[in-house]
């Protein structure tokens, strides 16, 4: 089932559209906000970007924003975006964010995030997984953002600003990005652990 509506906010006039297992809101962030942040991400230096279990899995770079970092105005816009689609579509039982916003940093020839998915922290999981493009898609190639409900997979929109929301149980990957740099925004809402029902007949 799909489906798109506008919404008619002077602020960002937004367009938001909802397929299969995963949402996104177009525009969420303007060109120069988009802008403002790589640079206030880039500010804060880079660290190499690892997963627990050593693989070649990932490659790329990271650096970690919190709202005391001139960002307050982003977390709220994240926070309230997220609160309404998580509402409208998943209904899933969240408390809010538990970890800073990750800016990540995947440069050409071979930067990327292979196959996985975004584990569960502590007592409580994530359970709503947030990427939000930063660049414009002129600017680099690859760095495709996809998710995976069957083993063709689905390809995420790329435009500036665009904020994708998926279950974190669900596979995804960022492809190797081949020329220029891609830089977004990553992040994750926790709540209690999800209840699994199995139903059998006997």
């Amino acid at each position: 089932m799909s489906g798109v509506k506008k919404f008619n906010n002077p602020s960002w006039n937004l367009e938001l559209d909802k397929v299969n297992s995963y949402a996104y809101w177009v525009a969420l962030f303007s060109k120069e906000e988009c802008e403002k942040i790589i640079k206030i991400g880039k500010k804060k230096g880079f660290i190499e970007a690892k997963t627990k279990k050593k693989s070649d899995i990932r490659k790329g770079s990271i650096s970690w924003l919190y709202s005391t970092d001139d960002l307050e105005w982003v977390f709220r816009r994240i926070t309230d975006t997220v609160v309404d689609l998580n509402k409208r579509y998943f209904g899933f039982d969240i408390f809010g964010f538990n970890e800073g916003l990750q800016f990540t940093n995947y440069k050409a020839p071979s930067d990327k995030y292979g196959k996985h998915i975004d584990r569960a922290l502590g007592i409580n999981v994530r359970k709503l997984s947030l990427s939000i493009q930063l660049n414009d898609p002129k600017d680099y190639e690859g760095g495709e953002l996809w998710l995976y409900d069957d083993e063709k997979g689905m390809e995420m929109k790329k435009e500036q600003g665009t904020l994708i929301l998926f279950p974190s149980y669900t596979l995804h990957e960022v492809k190797p990005v081949i020329k220029g740099e891609r830089n977004s925004l990553v992040t994750w809402v926790t709540g209690k652990p999800f209840k699994w029902v199995l139903n059998t007949k006997f």
